[in-house]
Parts: C-alpha cells; structure tokens; sequence
C-alpha cells in the first residue's frame, strides 16, 4: 500500500444553534492589556436565525488501496505546512510505516519540533492511525493494546457559556441532567482584576456548587492568564467548595512558576490540583515537565502535541511518573483511541466540550457524544471519520 496523494479541503456547511453560539470567551494571556480584555467574544457568522456558517479544513491521505486516512479541523498554517514540507515527504510512502513516517516527518523541518509545525505533524500522525485501523479493520484503539473498558465517563468543558449568575445555573443543571461527573468552566478574570477578581471566581464555583450539589465535581480553566499570587489567592477563597482542579494558570514555559505554585498550596494545605500540558509539544516536553514535577494532571493533546503516535509515548512517561493523563479534548476521535486503549487509572475519563465536540465534528456521519454521562468504545474501523455530504454545502481544496 502506498500514499497516493495529500490533500487538504475546505468545507462549508450551516449549523443550527438556538443561541449565539459564543456567549462568553476564555481569559487569554493578552488580556493583561486592558485594550485586549475589553473584547468580547466573537460569534460564528449567521446565515438566518438560529443558523450559523460553519467551514472547516480537513486533512485527507490517499492511498492506492482506495482506502483514505482523515483529520479534521487543522488551520490555514497546518494545511500550508502539510501541503509544502509533509506532502513530499509523504508520497510514494508506506501509510502502515507511522514511526518512521513520524520521524522523517521530525527531522524534514528543524524549525517544526513545536508550534505550527507539529500541530501539521499532529495532523498527518492522526490521518495515519485512520488509514491503519481501516486496514486491518478495527477502531484504532483495537490496536494500540485496548479496549480496556466498554464505557468511560465524561467531564463537560463550558467554554463559551454565559457567566452570568442565571446561565451559569441552567449550563450547571443541563450538565447535572446528563449525567456527567464533572464541569469545567473559563473565568474571565485575572490578575489585573485584584480582590475583585478572586471574589468572581469564588462566587462563580459557589453558584456552580449550590446548584450541583456534592457530587459534581468542579474544575476552572485559566487558560495561561494567571500568576502565581492570582492562583494562591484563588485556592485559598475556593478551599472548602471541593474544586478538583486549577487548569493551565500559568504559561507552559514558566516551569519555575509553577513549581512554586505546587510548593506553596502544598505548604497551605491545599487540595486542589494543578492540571495543565495541552500547549506543549512531544515526549521531550513531557519528559522534562515529569521530571520537575509541574503538574498534578496531565493534558495532551493528539493534535497538537504529535499526533496519536507521540501522545502514546508521552502516556507511558506520565504513567512512570504516576500521574494522571487526560488528554485534552479537541479530538474526540483521538482522544477515544487513546482512552479506550489506556489503563483506567492512567486516563479514568474524558473531556467533552460542549461548543466545539459538535463544531469540531460538524460534518462527520459518526461523531463521537456522551449518552447519560457516559461515552462508548468506538466500534468503527480507523477512527471513524466519514464525512456526511449531506452537511457539506462547498468544499474546496486548499493550496
């Protein structure tokens, strides 16, 4: 079997949503800038009420089997990196051959070890692991050792839900309803917003837990937008409503920043973890944050951080270091290949986005949901990324 062609395509299609599809954004480290924090979210263009515009790339990798390997949702940068560096690379190759064709990949670009240029990596790892599981039929996590379970239970990701105190109450509840075991939620605030700020953050985890009740567990992502004090001063206001963790509070390279965080809520007697790693990139990133020992909670990200191939490695240097990996959720198909085929103590669960799952899947006939808090072992040969042609209004290729 051989790569016939490299082909990366833009779809559009319509997607109905009763709502603005972005009521609020995350915290963004250029909010420390006063000019930047003032803007708001940014919607989805409409086509007509309750309709929104929706295009998407997506990488496809032919093969002269008629078999065809997919991963969607990459950037304009990725697809421009695929289409110039990977492609030549890639044709005329053995699509099976995914270790070495991750390294030639690796070492084509001395510049692309991080940034855009894994992320265009990612890509072609994870088309690759397609084509794999459609060759010999079987969902991909079949043949990275699992299934290790039937179900896994989910945590629900909010980003974009209005945080208002009444919306954060009805997003609270719906999650209750649906049985997932978790929530997460971005506050808006940070450093720059003093007292103030620490008491918005208090009071939306006291809002989330009166409605929830015990049992829901809670988590708050900063997004890389907070310092040190910031996130000490939060976890002490947070102590006693039971948050499990404080996600990415500082920026992935402050590894000293976040070795005294660790050391100081330790020192408090604080229970809340540091959970982070979705922005860094490969085993060697990895294997240094392990050995400095940042994180309580790691966060991988199969298309960013070198596809399903490298986050595989990475999930054996987490485990050595008897921590936890939760990859991070742009992926479902991915991350489930991933899961399924991890020991339940490595990787006890999965995130699900409630704003980008449906957007990231859009136009695919088999995307991944959580029925009653719960998502099933995918079934699928690949990665069970068949698109819907009948959600696509225009596609085209991109340069």
């Amino acid at each position: 079997m051989k790569i016939i062609d490299v082909r990366c395509v833009r779809y559009t299609g319509e997607l109905e949503h009763p709502e603005p599809f972005w009521s609020e954004r995350l915290r963004r480290p250029v909010d420390v800038y006063p000019e930047f924090a003032a803007l708001g979210a940014t919607d989805l263009p409409r086509t007509g009420p309750d309709r929104y515009r929706v295009e998407s790339i997506f990488l496809h990798i032919d093969t002269d089997t008629g078999l065809t390997g997919t991963t969607a949702h990459i950037s304009a940068d990725q697809a421009h990196i695929v289409n110039t560096t990977l492609r030549p690379v890639l044709l005329g190759a053995d699509p099976l051959a995914t270790e070495r064709l991750w390294d030639v990949g690796y070492r084509s670009s001395i510049h692309a070890r991080r940034g855009a240029g894994m992320l265009a990596l990612s890509a072609v790892d994870c088309a690759l692991w397609d084509i794999r599981g459609q060759h010999f039929g079987v969902p991909c996590h079949v043949l990275l050792g699992g299934p290790t379970r039937s179900t896994v239970p989910v945590y629900v990701s909010t980003l974009g839900a209005a945080l208002d105190r009444d919306s954060v109450r009805r997003t609270t509840r719906a999650v209750v309803d649906s049985g997932a075991k978790g929530i997460k939620w971005f506050p808006r605030v940070g450093p720059p917003d003093g007292a103030a700020g620490v008491r918005a953050v208090a009071e939306l985890v006291e809002t989330v837990r009166a409605e929830a009740g015990d049992d829901l567990e809670i988590m708050l992502d900063a997004w890389s937008s907070w310092d040190v004090a910031f996130t000490v001063d939060v976890a002490r206001a947070i102590r006693d409503l039971g948050v499990r963790w404080i996600e990415e509070p500082l920026n992935t390279d402050d590894v000293a920043g976040y070795r005294r965080l660790r050391e100081v809520l330790r020192g408090a007697g604080s229970t809340v973890a540091i959970a982070g790693g979705e922005h860094e990139y490969g085993r060697w990133g990895f294997a240094a944050f392990t050995a400095a020992d940042v994180f309580d909670v790691y966060q991988p990200d199969p298309h960013w951080s070198g596809g399903i191939s490298e986050v595989a490695k990475i999930a054996s240097i987490v485990s050595a270091a008897g921590a936890p990996m939760i990859p991070h959720g742009q992926s479902m198909q991915c991350n489930a290949a991933l899961t399924f085929a991890a020991s339940p103590q490595l990787t006890p669960e999965m995130e699900y986005l409630t704003r980008l799952a449906p957007l990231y899947q859009h136009f695919l006939a088999h995307p991944i949901t959580a029925t009653d808090g719960m998502i099933s072992a995918p079934t699928r040969p690949g990665l069970g990324m068949e698109l819907d042609p009948d959600r696509i209004v225009t596609a085209e290729p991109v340069a």
